[in-house]
């Protein structure tokens, strides 16, 4: 049985809430680096603010006319790298280039072609394991994986990409010794939050699920 809401809740809402139409909605979801394969077997490097995980798939939300959405139409192999926050200079780099030539009428104003964009941002590419695509070096979390579903988006403007993930590759620095957990404590991810970079704060807690406890002190 539903319970109606408080009486005054919309009153509430009138006197601290406002109603607008953002251009974007991008919450603050962590950046990923795109590592995927050209028809000509060169490599492809694309800044990515849409992707979220469950279990050991990847779902990422690509412009539906970039190079990347091309390659993984017919090369499914792609690397997930996740940047520092000290990285962001290097990410910021990789925005306005794209892979694609000419430049697609969809791209933002200024967009312009780059074949090489490793060398572009200042980023080095490394062997991957068991994937053609090269893992960014100083990433501290790569992800090697595949593109199991490729698909467009409801509106039609971008691509839905479910990507299985094969291999995890680490910094030794965040895994917290003798195991196979990343230490929240040492990771923080690099943040695209209304198109801005941001790092994490401080811990507040952790979730009751967490296998890496930790004691939190209280701010007194």
């Amino acid at each position: 049985m539903r319970t109606a809401p408080p009486r005054d809740l919309p009153a509430q809402t009138a006197a601290t809430h406002l109603r607008i139409e953002p251009s974007i909605l991008y919450f603050g979801t962590p950046v990923v680096l795109l590592s995927t394969e050209n028809q000509d077997g060169s490599f492809n490097l694309a800044p990515i603010s849409s992707a979220w995980t469950l279990g050991r798939t990847i779902v990422i939300g690509l412009g539906r006319t970039g190079q990347t959405a091309y390659n993984l139409g017919s090369r499914p192999d792609l690397v997930i790298s996740l940047p520092a926050p000290d990285q962001w200079p290097a990410v910021e780099r990789l925005a306005p280039l794209t892979g694609r030539h000419p430049v697609p009428s969809g791209k933002p104003e200024g967009c312009r072609y780059e074949p090489d964009k490793f060398a572009a941002a200042g980023l080095t590419g490394i062997p991957s394991d068991l994937v053609r695509p090269p893992r960014v070096a100083g990433c501290p979390i790569q992800l090697e994986a595949r593109a199991e579903q490729v698909r467009p988006d409801a509106s039609g403007d971008f691509v839905i990409v479910e990507a299985g993930v094969r291999r995890v590759h680490a910094d030794s620095r965040i895994v917290v010794p003798g195991t196979d957990h990343i230490d929240p404590a040492a990771w923080s991810p690099l943040v695209y939050n209304f198109r801005h970079y941001f790092g994490l704060g401080p811990e507040l807690g952790h979730s009751y699920r967490t296998q890496t406890p930790r004691t939190v002190e209280e701010p007194t």
